[in-house]
């Protein structure tokens, strides 16, 4: 005799359901969530804003110099005689010794760059001081021979060789000024210690900026001088 009572269907377990194609595994993390992938990695530091600026800086600048080193040798190529007769000599001899003096404050820089690696402050102060003496007395030899090159005769309005190279030689100079200005600040600074714990960004700055007036110098001394 049966009873009347249904039977219960058996138990099955959970369902799954299969895919229709092969489980691909996960793709790489690609930095662009908030995970730590995202940080930059130690051994590549981002290039400051400070040091950013500055090269923007010096890329205009070379373009300035590159454009009134062009108009020279263009002005000169119209010329039947360079320099042109009865105008004065430049002093090659002394400012060839005045641009050692200006790659010798290239040398001292980079020190006072290692002196602020190591934290030695003293030393800082001491190549930046050094530093801007030369520069300094790069630009007092400079004014010196063209006061004697005034007396010469050898003015602006003289003509075209006294024009360019007023404006070249003068150009340069401002520079070197604006870069003794810098350095004066920075030197300032060191020596009220604001650049401890790693703040080395200003100084480098200043350091990039003097490497490249003092590095311009050399190509205008062959420019305007020698050729």
């Amino acid at each position: 005799m049966t009873s009347g009572l249904l039977e219960s269907p058996p138990k099955r377990g959970p369902v799954t359901h299969r895919p229709n194609g092969p489980v691909l595994p996960p793709p790489p993390p690609t930095g662009g969530g908030d995970g730590p992938e995202r940080e930059p990695s130690p051994g590549r530091p981002a290039l400051d804003n400070l040091r950013l600026a500055v090269l923007f800086l010096i890329g205009g600048e070379s373009m300035f110099f590159a454009a009134l080193i062009s108009g020279l040798f263009v002005l000169r190529l119209g010329q039947p005689l360079w320099p042109p007769p009865f105008q004065p000599r430049l002093p090659v001899g002394v400012t060839g010794v005045n641009t050692l003096v200006l790659l010798a404050s290239s040398v001292t820089m980079v020190c006072a760059l290692r002196a602020l690696a190591r934290g030695e402050e003293v030393v800082l102060v001491k190549r930046l001081v050094l530093t801007a003496g030369l520069g300094a007395l790069f630009l007092l030899v400079q004014g010196y021979e063209w006061a004697r090159l005034i007396g010469y005769g050898l003015t602006v309005s003289a003509g075209a060789y006294g024009a360019t190279f007023y404006t070249l030689i003068g150009a340069h100079a401002l520079h070197v000024f604006g870069a003794l200005v810098w350095l004066s600040v920075t030197l300032v600074l060191a020596a009220r210690g604001r650049f401890r714990h790693g703040r080395t960004a200003p100084v480098q700055a200043c350091a990039m900026f003097w490497h490249f007036v003092v590095g311009l110098w050399p190509i205008l001394y062959v420019a305007v001088y020698l050729l």
